[in-house]
């Protein structure tokens, strides 16, 4: 493969990653918004918990090969993705989750990415 083409699948490979980041964004307001206990400060920390999700996902998946998806990989996938969403709050200020609130976080979080368009991560 030359470089024009090594270069054109990179861009795309970044392309789809931050589009997973924007979908992940909005489904991660979304959650927060519809489950009691979960709050998010601001859109910078939106964000900021976007990215350290899409890490923590990244990671977890790369160590012990789960995607954490509340109902894509059955109770394993819903058990990571569920503390994932409260471990978030010990990286990212302004976010604040209990162990309840992660659990219907993450049944939430599971609802409305079968809906929104994507793929996200958690």
């Amino acid at each position: 493969m030359d470089n024009k083409a090594k270069n054109s699948s990179n861009q795309m490979s970044a392309g789809a990653i931050f589009a997973r980041f924007i979908t992940s964004a909005i489904v991660l307001a979304i959650t927060a918004f519809f489950t009691p206990g979960f709050e998010i400060a601001s859109f910078w920390t939106l964000i900021i918990a976007a990215i350290v999700l899409t890490i923590m996902d990244y990671l977890v998946n790369m160590i012990i090969g789960v995607e954490a998806t509340p109902f894509g990989r059955g109770i394993i996938g819903f058990i990571v993705s569920v503390i994932i969403l409260y471990a978030t709050q010990f990286f990212v200020s302004g976010y604040s989750i209990s162990w309840i609130s992660a659990i219907i976080g993450a049944l939430i979080y599971g609802i409305v990415a079968s809906i929104v368009p994507g793929k996200q991560a958690m």
